[in-house]
């Protein structure tokens, strides 16, 4: 008897774009700015080192051995506190400790929803959540969304129509956008999550990167919204990528469910690096560390926005961020951005082209750029690499 067919995962644009983005950042002729990735030359390195080489010498055995599915508890102490200091009181045990928040978001997709459930998300949005809702055969259903975040007047009509069971957000410098949702909306949306009863995903990795205005509370910080919100966080773009870190705070029942699916997944993250992330909190000073980061990240930001309107055709926009990693453009009628990638890489820059990043029918005009990787005079050679692409007839 043959053995059963396989059957093949869906096959989505997003997937094969952050494939594509994640390779063109290795390629030296390229100046890249379409890869989600915080500058290397801003890692910790000598610090990490140092904090790994503690607790290799100081406790081995427990470094390298199994550990407990829901996390190191040094680490979901650390990371409990800062949220805490931060205006979200929080307690190591509502903590799970994932490997990456992407992870974190596969868990509560997979605790959370079956085939046919449907997921509204801000649009456009993170490209690799979308990845995420379509391996659980979820409908997803765009919300539209400008310079404020998602638009509440048309999240109650998709609520009323569509009666979702997930509402997932970056409601902070949004991938891929960079935008913020303000403050009125988050308590809109928490409103509406406690009356319709579905539950909200607050995906928070750049939150710590603000380098302009005010802090905006969680959604999950609002008490309509305590019991039904799920924040993911992550060390990757405060401490590096490569520790693959996050961490999930949820209601516990949900935070419990989680745990199981962890458990039966990769009974938990590396060991060795979440005590050296413990580590690394205990003796350094993260906040001192982020104010040089921020700093980069705003010159790297005004660099490109300050490069933008002699590089975009007349007529296009692009978004104004406070924080984050991203900016978002919009080019006039008749450009195609994907269209435009091969000739841009063929002179040495890249960019993402938007429209994976749609859950509804897609806007070819637009485009994600990537400021915080390079140096500003590399921003300044990109941006003329861009421009000649762009000067071409749309």
């Amino acid at each position: 008897m043959p053995p059963p067919a396989l059957v093949e995962p869906p096959v989505l644009a997003g997937g094969s774009a952050i494939h594509e983005a994640l390779a063109l950042t290795g390629r030296p002729d390229v100046i890249s700015f379409a890869g989600g990735l915080p500058a290397t030359e801003l890692i910790d390195a000598d610090n990490l080192r140092g904090a790994y080489d503690r607790v290799l010498s100081e406790s081995p055995g427990r470094a390298l051995q199994y550990s407990g599915s829901d996390g190191d508890p040094d680490l979901r102490a650390a990371i409990a506190a800062r949220l805490s200091r931060q205006g979200l009181p929080t307690r190591p045990d509502d903590l799970l400790i994932t490997t990456g928040a992407q992870q974190a978001l596969a868990l509560l997709a997979a605790t959370l929803l079956r085939p046919g459930d449907v997921v509204a998300v801000e649009d456009p949005t993170y490209l690799a959540a979308l990845q995420c809702f379509a391996y659980t055969g979820a409908t997803v259903v765009p919300v539209p969304s400008d310079d404020g975040g998602i638009v509440v007047e048309a999240l109650e009509r998709v609520v009323a129509t569509a009666r979702p069971r997930l509402l997932y957000l970056v409601p902070t410098f949004r991938n891929p956008t960079g935008q913020t949702m303000a403050g009125d909306r988050r308590r809109e949306v928490a409103r509406l999550a406690a009356e319709h009863g579905f539950r909200i995903v607050e995906d928070d990795p750049y939150g710590e990167l603000r380098f302009r205005g005010e802090p905006v509370p969680w959604i999950a910080s609002q008490p309509e919204a305590a019991d039904r919100t799920a924040l993911l966080g992550s060390l990757s773009k405060t401490i590096a990528p490569g520790l693959r870190l996050g961490w999930l705070r949820a209601p516990g029942t949900l935070r419990r469910a989680c745990l199981l699916a962890k458990q039966a997944l990769d009974l938990h993250s590396s060991t060795v690096d979440q005590a050296a992330a413990a580590r690394y909190l205990a003796d350094h000073d993260l906040d001192a560390h982020l104010v040089s980061v921020r700093a980069a990240y705003r010159e790297r930001c005004a660099t490109l926005l300050a490069a933008l309107p002699r590089v975009l055709p007349a007529g296009s926009t692009w978004s104004r961020p406070d924080g984050g990693m991203f900016v978002w453009a919009r080019l006039p009628a008749g450009h195609d951005t994907g269209a435009l990638l091969r000739d841009a890489v063929a002179k040495g820059v890249a960019y993402l082209p938007g429209a994976p990043f749609h859950a509804g029918p897609a806007d070819p005009g637009t485009m994600r750029l990537s400021f915080a990787a390079h140096r500003p005079e590399v921003i300044e050679e990109g941006a003329g690499r861009l421009a000649d692409v762009l000067a071409g007839p749309g």
